[in-house]
């Protein structure tokens, strides 16, 4: 199977999962370089790191992986050659995340298409983006794209969901611009575009373009809808992109859509100063129960957008849990490619056990602790059985 000229192994990508292992000024590190290596020796066919910020400003996370500087190169090629000492294709997720980085982290007003949308997860208001960091920040993306192609990467991902920065551009909901940047659907598209156009001029034929596209934003209001991400899609097609990666929700403000399954109130607001932490659950405590997992829940916007991709694969994520139903899906042509995220954390190897028939179900149970770790600045991995508390964790960075 091919992503553009990147051949791949086997129908199966470990979805972009922001590892939390960097360095705090965005360096791979020694963990994160454990973990990739894991996962290769697993025979997944695409590995996605993720998600890496162009530019400084555009970080969430304290150990969040960087791309936005040279002296991210070595490290990086580090995590390719990994890969490809297994014979597997990495790709490297590119990100902004506009509106969603704290204040204490980036040490300014977060940027955004519009300023009239708060964040409900730290209840700010955004700067609204001038003409010229508009500019700037496409081409932070090309900047990106290079240094990846420079590390060796197989392909570039341009994170265009979870309410980051593209996704806030091309969604009605949060922008409400009324000039070339905004205000009709040609408009809206047109950020993703010129980034894609962007990324292309810097990068070799040789470099798989894939776009992590969100579907359904589940917002307060109307923004992005399954019909106009197949709109979407079919411009992405005329660009000439190489796959497509499908999803839904905006973490900002429906993050339990993209993670279906148990929100763990305890462990969310665990990060809290203690003042905030009653509001803090009574926030995540109305989301209990409403978020159950069901498997394959991207699978009816696969069955409307695959029709318009003509020969471009599309991938497919959303709550995978069982071999069969990824079977039917690729036999009855609904997608090319199985993505997962949740699963890989738990079990690294699972692709092995998958072929050789000694699984039917991933353990993965949805429980979201892995999730939680985050906002905590803990290291993503499996926390079914114990959560760790933040004192403890605070002794030891």
């Amino acid at each position: 199977m091919k992503i553009g000229k990147m051949d791949v192994k086997n129908r199966f990508v470990r979805s972009a999962t922001c590892e939390g292992m960097a360095n705090p000024t965005g360096e791979v590190s020694n963990s994160l370089i454990k973990v990739i290596k894991i996962l290769a020796k697993g025979d997944v066919g695409v590995n996605i790191p993720g998600y890496m910020y162009v530019h400084p400003f555009g970080r969430v996370f304290k150990h969040q992986t960087g791309i936005h500087s040279d002296a991210m190169i070595p490290g990086l090629k580090k995590l390719v050659d990994l890969v490809h000492e297994e014979n597997g294709k990495i790709v490297f997720q590119l990100a902004h995340a506009g509106l969603q980085p704290v204040l204490r982290l980036i040490g300014t007003t977060p940027i955004a298409p519009s300023m009239r949308i708060t964040n409900p997860m730290t209840m700010s208001r955004p700067k609204e983006t001038t003409e010229d960091e508009i500019k700037d920040s496409i081409n932070d993306y090309a900047l990106a794209a290079k240094r990846a192609m420079e590390a060796g990467a197989d392909g570039i991902q341009i994170h265009a969901a979870h309410g980051y920065m593209i996704n806030q551009f091309i969604s009605p909901f949060y922008n409400k611009r009324k000039d070339n940047w905004g205000d009709n659907e040609e408009n809206l598209f047109r950020y993703l575009k010129e980034v894609i156009v962007g990324v292309r001029k810097v990068i070799s034929m040789d470099i798989s373009l894939i776009v992590k596209l969100n579907t359904h934003d589940y917002a307060p209001k109307d923004g992005i809808t399954p019909c106009l991400a197949a709109k979407y899609s079919k411009w992405l097609v005329e660009l000439g992109i190489d796959a497509l990666e499908i999803i839904c929700e905006s973490t900002s403000h429906s993050m339990f859509n993209m993670c279906r399954g148990s929100v763990p109130v305890k462990e969310m607001v665990q990060f809290l100063p203690d003042k905030m932490k009653p509001m803090g659950e009574q926030f995540f405590k109305k989301m209990v129960g409403k978020f159950e997992l069901q498997e394959g829940y991207n699978l009816e916007t696969a069955k409307i957008i695959k029709p318009l991709l003509d020969a471009i694969p599309l991938i497919l994520v959303g709550g995978f849990r069982t071999v069969t139903l990824m079977e039917d899906i690729i036999e009855n042509k609904i997608a090319d490619f199985i993505s997962m995220s949740r699963p890989f954390i738990r079990e690294p190897l699972l692709v092995k056990s998958i072929k050789k028939n000694l699984m039917k179900k991933v353990s993965c149970i949805s429980c979201n602790r892995c999730l939680a770790a985050l906002p905590n600045n803990f290291p993503i991995k499996c926390y079914v059985n114990k959560f760790p508390e933040k004192y403890k964790h605070q002794l030891l960075t």
